[in-house]
């Protein structure tokens, strides 16, 4: 997943990761919507990783597969409206739209360290004091870290299609998933998703259609949350080619 377009999870295998051993057994049996990739850091990433990170940063589960406990109050250091971003990438919209919205807080969940490295170094240079990153998947933060009601917006930009039928299992955007994000948002809260792969955004429209707490809202409505998404570099580049859709829903 990435704000910066189809920069689509390249893996060392075709499958999603496995847990490590021993892991608790719904996380043994999860298919997820990503694929492992090592990547290195800069030395300039590395050095604020290891400055920031402790500060602002959290894995989503801890070294035996368990999740994490987390204050969020106490980690922002405030109660504000609360977002929560799925697949951040490297963050060009993230740290975007937080600067926009400073009196709203922002969870960047990502799997990739080398994206939340990119998005803590803008968080470090540019002052940023409204965005917590967490690595895992976004599914085990909805289901554990966050409760029922208590989201303003859930954002998912440019999630990997798996556009080969045999994968589409493991797209993040699915009944359940849809039907857990519901549960998290507080009424009137809202679900933004945009992609650029238009049979993706078919089947991302049926399914958020199809979930009875949630009710299709337009871009120009009233809305709780900024909708107002940054170009990325990606679609400067291909302004004749794909086209972005944007979908939007609001908890009844």
């Amino acid at each position: 997943m990435s704000d910066d377009g189809p920069m689509y999870a390249q893996g060392e295998e075709p499958g999603g990761v496995d847990p490590a051993p021993g892991a608790p057994a719904h996380h043994q049996r999860r298919v997820t919507s990503f694929r492992t990739r090592r990547s290195q850091l800069t030395g300039g990433q590395q050095q604020t990783w290891e400055r920031r990170w402790p500060e602002l940063g959290s894995e989503a589960l801890d070294p035996d597969g368990r999740p994490v406990s987390l204050d969020l109050e106490q980690w922002f250091g405030r109660r504000a409206p609360l977002i929560v971003e799925i697949g951040c990438g490297t963050g060009t919209s993230t740290a975007a739209m937080a600067q926009a919205e400073p009196e709203r807080d922002v969870i960047a969940v990502e799997v990739y360290k080398r994206g939340l490295a990119q998005l803590l170094s803008a968080i470090d240079r540019e002052g940023i004091t409204n965005i917590r990153l967490i690595r895992g998947d976004g599914v085990d933060v909805l289901e554990h870290l966050v409760g029922s009601g208590s989201l303003t917006g859930v954002r998912v930009f440019f999630p990997d299609p798996w556009p080969k039928a045999r994968h589409h299992k493991r797209r993040l955007i699915q009944p359940a998933s849809v039907a857990l994000i519901a549960d998290r948002l507080r009424p009137g809260g809202l679900l933004h998703v945009a992609t650029d792969h238009q049979g993706y955004a078919e089947h991302i429209a049926e399914v958020g259609d199809a979930e009875p707490a949630l009710r299709r809202v337009g871009m120009d409505d009233e809305l709780p949350i900024s909708v107002a998404r940054p170009e990325t570099k990606y679609e400067r580049k291909a302004l004749a080619g794909p086209i972005v859709t944007e979908l939007l829903w609001e908890r009844r």
